[in-house]
């Protein structure tokens, strides 16, 4: 293992230009933590808002809060993860735009065989999001009706395919018909109805 690893830090808020590749020491893991050697990073606005400052953090900082990899070293107390397991997070700290580095145990799981590195580093947090909107918001159980807008979105075509899994019907709204063709192919077999939005939002980048 090197003793640096290559890293995306910024030392204050700004724009793109704030990001530098620097290198900075990765060591063994501690007790509950592990070292996983990213293979895919995952790109969220959060990551935007973060570096813009919108979400203060303490700098220096690394940032991103998904990614993929190969675990290399496992702490003391940790039993669900080992040496050679792919895995993958979502979670804090920032700091996954790098080529490996130390964690919290907790926050990583393993990541199944079937699913490649840049899929498992881009679904987790939309995952995620959908988990605790499906199963611990609204409590969808199988004959609900639900409505989704921006079904198109990386959380809406989870929700769609998730919907389907458990029988709910899902009604998906997205903002042109370009996008309303992508949900209906991901879930072709569900009970999934488009429409166009009345309304879209523009996210700040």
């Amino acid at each position: 293992m090197a003793d640096t690893v290559k890293s995306v830090q910024i030392t204050e808020p700004g724009g793109p230009d704030a990001m530098k590749i620097v290198q900075v020491p990765v060591g063994d893991p501690g007790e509950g933590e592990i070292r996983i050697r990213h293979h895919a990073c995952g790109l969220n606005f959060i990551d935007v808002y973060q570096r813009e400052g919108m979400y203060p953090l303490a700098m220096p900082t690394g940032l991103g809060m998904e990614g993929a990899g190969v675990i290399e070293a496992v702490g003391a107390g940790v039993s669900h993860l080992k040496v050679g397991d792919r895995a993958a997070y979502a979670a804090a700290p920032p700091g996954s735009y790098c080529e490996a580095r130390v964690m919290p145990a907790q926050n990583v799981c393993k990541l199944p065989d079937g699913i490649d590195f840049e899929t498992g580093a881009a679904m987790m947090l939309k995952g995620l999001t959908v988990e605790y909107l499906f199963n611990r918001t609204a409590q969808i159980k199988a004959g609900d009706t639900i409505l989704f807008h921006a079904a198109a979105g990386g959380v809406g075509l989870i929700a769609c395919q998730w919907a389907r899994s458990v029988g709910v019907t899902l009604i998906g709204t997205a903002g042109t018909d370009e996008k309303c063709a992508l949900p209906r192919k991901t879930a072709q077999h569900s009970p999934l109805t488009t429409a166009p939005a009345t309304s879209r939002n523009k996210l700040r980048s």
